[in-house]
């Protein structure tokens, strides 16, 4: 956990990010914001069989919504959906086999989507991965960039045509409190120099996702773009991850459902779109993306840079 060591943000977040931050912050939550039925509106969901996505995909479920689970592992996939249909009679939920770090898949199965379906109302970009050492794809990509930037990159803009037709259409990801010691860096975005360290990698690639979520908020106004922190929580993907930092913080880590709270709260709730697009949230409220340390800051330049990269790359693995 070198990322976090020593900063006054990670000590910060001890008790703001925990289970214990989550019960504070839920005290002045509106219960009527979550009361609601989204029968007939469909939610794509990264990640979906296990921690958080498949929380959200729970609590989505229970209000009626169809489900579209993405997933790497058909066997885990089907076994969440299972779950999630037993526990909540629903039956409208789909699963898809998709690995993120492969590139040029991530376009097929857009583009595959878009023919066998007429709707989707929200996309939630909840996948990611950390890796422990530098990794490339068949398609020499560094993997944990493959999954966390540009595949949500090319699974957004691909799906954004298919969302513009759809009514109250809004697209929400999951970044990291990671990212608030992080600034903007385009110069090396396959993290070739240097030593690499994967929560550093990541937490870097979390930026790269609020960056990018504020850009296409500016350039797709009828969609409702954000992007939140869940907080510290615990799930196997941070027990593989970081298991020091599993071990020293699990009593206080937030469960799945108080991890995916906000992302369900931003999917499906009327209030969360009564804010501007393109915001970065925290226990269903809207936060800075910078501490009150102006180094983390980049230029509008840089911001619209990292997009142009992203869209020049996608462009390179488009199927024709």
């Amino acid at each position: 956990m070198s990322l976090y060591r020593n900063s006054a943000w990670f000590l910060k977040g001890l008790t703001e990010f925990t289970k214990n931050g989550f019960l504070s912050a839920s005290k002045r939550f509106v219960e009527k914001d979550l009361d609601v039925s989204v029968a007939g509106r469909s939610f794509l969901i990264t990640g979906a069989n296990s921690g958080i996505g498949k929380a959200a995909a729970m609590a989505i479920a229970k209000k009626g919504g169809t489900i579209h689970m993405v997933c790497r592992n058909r066997d885990k996939a089907e076994e969440a959906r299972a779950d999630i249909v037993k526990e909540t009679g629903n039956k409208e939920i789909y699963v898809h086999i998709l690995d993120l770090s492969e590139t040029k898949k991530v376009w097929e199965f857009a583009e595959n989507f878009k023919k066998k379906f007429k709707t989707l109302n929200v996309l939630i970009n909840n996948a990611g991965a950390i890796m422990s050492q530098r990794d490339v794809n068949a398609e020499g990509l560094e993997k944990s960039f493959a999954v966390n930037v540009l595949g949500v990159y090319i699974l957004t803009k691909s799906l954004i045509p298919l969302l513009e037709k759809s009514p109250d259409p809004r697209v929400i990801s999951v970044s990291s409190g990671g990212m608030l010691v992080q600034k903007l860096r385009i110069g090396n975005l396959q993290s070739e120099r240097g030593r690499y360290d994967g929560t550093m990698v990541y937490a870097q690639h979390k930026r790269q996702q609020v960056v990018m979520t504020e850009q296409l908020a500016k350039t797709h106004t009828n969609i409702h773009f954000s992007v939140m922190h869940p907080g510290w929580v615990d799930t196997p993907a941070v027990a593989n991850a970081m298991p020091d930092f599993h071990r020293s913080m699990k009593d206080s880590l937030r469960t799945p459902e108080q991890g995916a709270d906000t992302m369900v709260w931003l999917a499906v709730s009327e209030a969360a779109t009564t804010n501007p697009s393109g915001r970065f949230y925290q226990d269903r409220r809207a936060v800075p993306t910078h501490l009150p340390l102006a180094w983390t800051h980049s230029s509008p330049l840089e911001e619209q840079k990292l997009v142009s990269l992203l869209d020049d790359l996608a462009k390179t693995f488009q199927p024709h």
